[in-house]
């Protein structure tokens, strides 16, 4: 097996980025070490616990369980880029209003997951949610304030749609 590095580019949060890559880096490892995006937290290693989701081109995935090289030209989200500049996205905002957290370690996971979630599916129910959430584990909160965020973030970002839509009634 060669040790040899490739360059790497990803766009990372609408950033381009390159970085060099050894054949069976993660991208887990690739994203925290060669460029900085310590928000993507390793677990298990396994692709179980789901700290280390991303997503990939939209799609929540495990970063433990693909190579860096496998990606090169693709878009990647980590929790650095979901907030905006002058506050939090509704999703943070209701895991913190909803005691969604406690140590934080699988927090960026859970958001992400969450983020992906509620735009597949705007108005979930308990049910859906937990089973949504299902592959990323917490040691710290019981799942019940999970829940309750995902629910609640959910209401926020209806009522922030319908208020960002023009009213068309005005325009004529």
């Amino acid at each position: 097996m060669s040790d040899e590095r490739t360059s790497v580019t990803l766009t990372v949060n609408g950033r381009k980025e390159t970085g060099y890559a050894a054949p069976r880096l993660l991208l887990s490892d690739f994203l925290r070490q060669q460029l900085g995006y310590t928000g993507v937290h390793v677990g298990c290693e396994h692709g179980v616990c789901g700290a280390c989701t991303v997503l990939l081109d939209g799609v929540p995935v495990r970063s433990c369980l693909m190579f860096a090289v496998q990606l090169d030209g693709a878009s990647v989200t980590t929790i650095e880029g979901v907030a905006g500049q002058e506050r939090m996205h509704p999703v943070q905002e209701a895991f913190k209003a909803n005691h969604g957290l406690q140590c934080g370690f699988c927090t960026p996971g859970m958001v992400l997951t969450a983020i992906e979630f509620l735009e597949r599916n705007p108005n979930p129910d308990a049910e859906a949610v937990r089973e949504a959430m299902s592959g990323n584990l917490c040691r710290c909160t019981g799942y019940e304030g999970i829940v309750a965020a995902v629910l609640d973030a959910a209401v926020t970002m209806k009522q922030t749609e319908h208020n960002d839509k023009p009213n068309r009634e005005n325009d004529a």
